[in-house]
């Protein structure tokens, strides 16, 4: 009785898992189009804000700044070193 009992548990959690999310933002682009309607999605294909309007123009969407966006031209900054003095 006991193993049947955790069977049924098992199906069941299994059953209920849903599946995972992929990420929503291309990291590759930095803007990106968010449409709205009854599925709700981000088209992260475009390089400035007026080629995303021209796609978001008559559409129920807004194009918004990628926060995920990596340029690879960046190189490491410089460190800088402050003094801080307290006061004597």
């Amino acid at each position: 009785m006991r193993i049947l009992a955790l069977a049924i548990l098992a199906i069941a959690a299994a059953s209920a898992a849903t599946p995972a999310q992929a990420q929503t933002y291309d990291p590759n682009f930095p803007v990106c189009l968010h449409v709205y309607g009854r599925i709700s999605y981000y088209d992260c294909t475009y390089y400035t804000l007026p080629q995303c309007n021209a796609s978001a123009s008559g559409r129920s969407a807004q194009c918004v700044i990628n926060p995920y966006f990596a340029p690879a031209s960046q190189g490491p900054s410089a460190r800088r070193y402050k003094r801080y003095y307290n006061g004597y």
